[in-house]
């Protein structure tokens, strides 16, 4: 009852207007003037009746379900921020076993100069000696002296490409020189500030 009777407590500005400093559960409330500017422009019995409790209740139901809400949208947002988290440890997995395999084929015996856009068919010996051939399985035909390890295509970048994945390493390459040939498509970038 403390609560409802600070509520209607008037206090005198200057300017003889008469404004109301309302304060209850969860915050304070907006002061209210009944005449702004001298003005009445609606029945302050009407828009500011602070006798009912039931008032000050919904006004403290509305505060805390804001915070129930601020509360999920964080949640969500922390949510999506944990995925993309995942997702570039994958990459970041997925890039040095990568870069694992290139350097160990890099390291593999070879006789022939090698050439990036060129696909290198890799053997192994009986002796467990592994080496590139240009010359595929099929090529060989029934009479493949070792055993076909897999095929795989430098790229220009000294990274290799297996043979299953080439198609589709070579599209997405594609796709990027299309880019980078027709700078007219790209929308120009506007200029961003990051000084506060």
């Amino acid at each position: 009852m403390e609560a409802a009777a600070k509520l209607g407590q008037a206090e005198e500005v200057p300017g003889n207007q008469r404004v109301q400093r309302v304060t209850g559960p969860g915050g304070a409330l907006v002061e209210r003037t009944s005449t702004p500017g001298g003005v009445a422009l609606v029945s302050p019995y009407h828009t500011h009746r602070a006798g009912d409790p039931l008032d000050l209740v919904a006004l403290a139901e509305q505060v805390q379900k804001a915070d129930e809400f601020i509360r999920a949208n964080a949640t969500n947002k922390l949510t999506v921020i944990a995925e993309e988290i995942q997702h570039l440890q994958e990459q970041a997995r997925k890039v040095l076993e990568d870069a694992h395999r290139d350097a160990d084929l890099h390291r593999v015996a070879c006789n022939i100069v090698k050439k990036p856009g060129s696909i290198y068919y890799l053997y192994k010996r009986e002796s467990g000696q592994q080496y590139f051939s240009i010359i595929s399985p099929k090529e060989w035909g029934t009479g493949c002296p070792h055993d076909f390890l897999g095929a795989y295509k430098l790229q220009h970048d000294l990274s290799w490409t297996p043979y299953e994945d080439i198609e589709k390493r070579d599209a997405k390459i594609n796709i990027v020189n299309k880019l980078l040939s027709q700078p007219a498509a790209l929308p120009p970038a506007p200029e961003l500030s990051f000084q506060p």
